[in-house]
């Protein structure tokens, strides 16, 4: 191994160590207590070393969020294996969305609450990004079609999403979550006649 690639391993390891570091606080403690002078104490290296590796907390939060899309896009793909029926992975894939969120408030707020400059419209959006909303749109597609999967996929994602964040915040009853949950679903099965 050469001197260049022992630092760059280095280099991983610590935006690693340092991404870690913030949600671990993000989930203990939320957003607010994650500072650059905290997080220097958390892992012992001095605030120009995490500068050195990320320019802002903002970037240490896009970081965050974009390893949450990654696993966010895993857990969906994971939710639509060995199911049954077309509808079965939309409803697996809805839920593995909601629990995900409810499993990983902090992360999910990275993802999806905190301001960043990710966009998911973009044509160069980063890649966990486009992974996870084609995680979903594939679980969309199979109900849909002929209807426009993305569209649907959109709607069917801010609804997710409104769902999850009343819940959280104890505006839905919470013993109704499964009904909720299929009820969405169902309104994107295509009419009968």
């Amino acid at each position: 191994m050469t001197i260049e690639e022992r630092r760059q391993r280095e280099r991983i390891a610590r935006q690693r160590l340092i991404t870690a570091t913030a949600r671990a606080l993000a989930e203990r403690e939320g957003w607010d207590a994650v500072t650059t002078r905290r997080l220097s104490a958390e892992i012992e290296y001095s605030q120009p070393v995490l500068y050195k590796h990320f320019r802002s907390m903002e970037e240490i939060v896009e970081a965050v969020a974009l390893e949450g899309f990654g696993e966010l896009a895993a857990s969906l793909r994971e939710a639509r294996r060995d199911t049954t029926s077309p509808d079965d992975e939309l409803g697996r894939a809805a839920a593995a969305f909601s629990g995900f969120a409810a499993k990983n408030p902090a992360l999910y707020d990275a993802m999806f609450v905190r301001s960043t400059r990710l966009r998911f419209a973009a044509g160069d959006a980063p890649t966990p990004l486009t992974e996870a909303f084609t995680a979903l749109r594939d679980a969309v597609a199979t109900v849909t079609a002929p209807r426009d999967a993305d569209t649907l996929t959109e709607v069917l994602w801010a609804a997710l999403h409104g769902l999850v964040m009343l819940d959280r915040h104890g505006r839905l009853r919470p013993d109704h979550r499964t009904a909720r949950l299929d009820a969405l679903v169902a309104r994107f099965r295509p009419a009968t006649s």
